[in-house]
């Protein structure tokens, strides 16, 4: 008994140091998203480019994000989730600066396609290791994990929102963040334990979703719509519909951000309460009352609130979908990303493409009636248990 409870003291704080791992690799990818995301809007001005071509480029990052999967579940099967990581983190941190070094709108594409294929990559890496975590832990956590994500991207807004205020280009903006993030991404690479697995001719790399995990894709896919078109549009609409400033337009995703920080945090304890299923439905039902309230309002305030609303209605979505996906293991995991992250690819252009012909109020719109489609679909997915 006494040897047991050595074990277990000494144990301790590896676990935890692995675990802290693991929430950098969150918080990066929350900083890098959200500083491109904040920034789309003077990368805009600068290339002058309208709603419909940007559109294109915002499609390039989905065909990156989704065209890479296959990659991102060869990577994880083959090297093991902890080298995935550092070789996609590194990318991703190569991208951000390429967005804003594009002189054009087909060197923006291309960089757009680099930099969603790395994220694609990052993602299934860090969330495999957030799978293996969460079994290892024998609770949910995989809710908290995602809400180091938004720590990320909800810092990531503010601190755009006050570079863009001093009239600091993107370029610099992207290679601080870079340069800063470089240095703790080895760090955390390092203090993880090796997970290469062994090589087996006949295991499975890569599959395409089927039976029950379909109805967990669907649910991703519709979130990812929500998350990424609003992380992508709600900056325009702030600056062309509510008039914000540079420094104001952020401030919506700031708040949409900041919610599902809010929300993620306690979403572990909320799942073991009521189940999954029932935080799902009635968190995107909310979201899509806040969806109306950012639709309907005229000044930022109330629609700062609905974005706000929205984010803590849907926070649940991904950590609840990727955790239930993750105890089939990461190919399962990958395969249930690929039509989730399908919602990165479609979501935002067909935003942008509504709003060129109808107006961004409608798109957004679009994105409320998603979020009750969500709820829809959740209350009757038991396998998100």
């Amino acid at each position: 008994m006494t040897t047991k409870l050595s074990i277990s003291r000494a144990g301790l704080p590896a676990a935890r140091k692995h675990q802290i791992a693991i929430l950098l690799f969150f918080l990066l990818l929350g900083m890098v998203y959200a500083s491109w995301a904040a920034r789309i809007p003077a990368i805009r001005d600068i290339l002058q480019l309208d709603a419909a071509t940007l559109s294109l480029v915002l499609l390039c990052g989905g065909i990156g994000a989704v065209g890479s999967f296959p990659l991102a579940a060869w990577l994880t099967g083959h090297y093991g989730a902890r080298h995935s990581t550092l070789y996609a983190g590194l990318a991703l941190l190569l991208s951000l600066p390429l967005l804003a070094l594009a002189p054009g709108l087909w060197a923006l594409m291309l960089a757009s396609v680099f930099y969603g294929a790395a994220s694609s990559c990052f993602d299934v890496a860090i969330n495999a290791l957030g799978a293996q975590a969460e079994q290892e832990a024998g609770r949910p956590i995989m809710s908290m994990l995602h809400g180091w994500f938004c720590v990320g991207t909800f810092t990531g807004a503010l601190v755009a929102s006050g570079v863009a205020g001093l009239g600091i280009a993107p370029l610099w903006h992207f290679l601080l963040v870079s340069a800063l993030f470089l240095a703790p991404l080895c760090m955390a690479y390092n203090a993880l334990p090796d997970d290469r697995p062994e090589h087996d001719p006949h295991r499975k790399i890569f599959a395409i979703p089927h039976g029950h995990l379909v109805v967990l894709g669907v649910i991703g896919f519709c979130g990812a719509i929500v998350e990424g078109s609003i992380a992508d549009w709600s900056g325009i609409y702030m600056k062309d519909h509510i008039r914000a400033s540079d420094g104001g337009a952020p401030l919506a995703y700031a708040a949409f951000a900041g919610m599902m920080l809010v929300m993620r945090m306690v979403g572990d304890r909320l799942k073991q309460r009521y189940n999954a299923r029932r935080v799902v439905a009635a968190g995107t039902l909310a979201a899509a009352f806040g969806m109306g309230i950012a639709v309907l309002a005229e000044s930022m305030a109330p629609a700062i609130l609905g974005f706000a609303i929205a984010g803590a209605g849907v926070a649940a979505v991904f950590p609840f979908v990727f955790s239930a996906a993750g105890r089939h293991g990461s190919t399962a995991l990958a395969a249930v990303a690929t039509l989730g992250y399908s919602g990165s690819l479609i979501g935002p252009p067909a935003v942008g493409f509504l709003a060129h012909g109808w107006g961004l109020p409608a798109a957004l719109a679009f994105i409320g009636v998603l979020c009750l489609s969500i709820a829809v679909c959740s209350s009757r997915a038991q396998w998100l248990e």
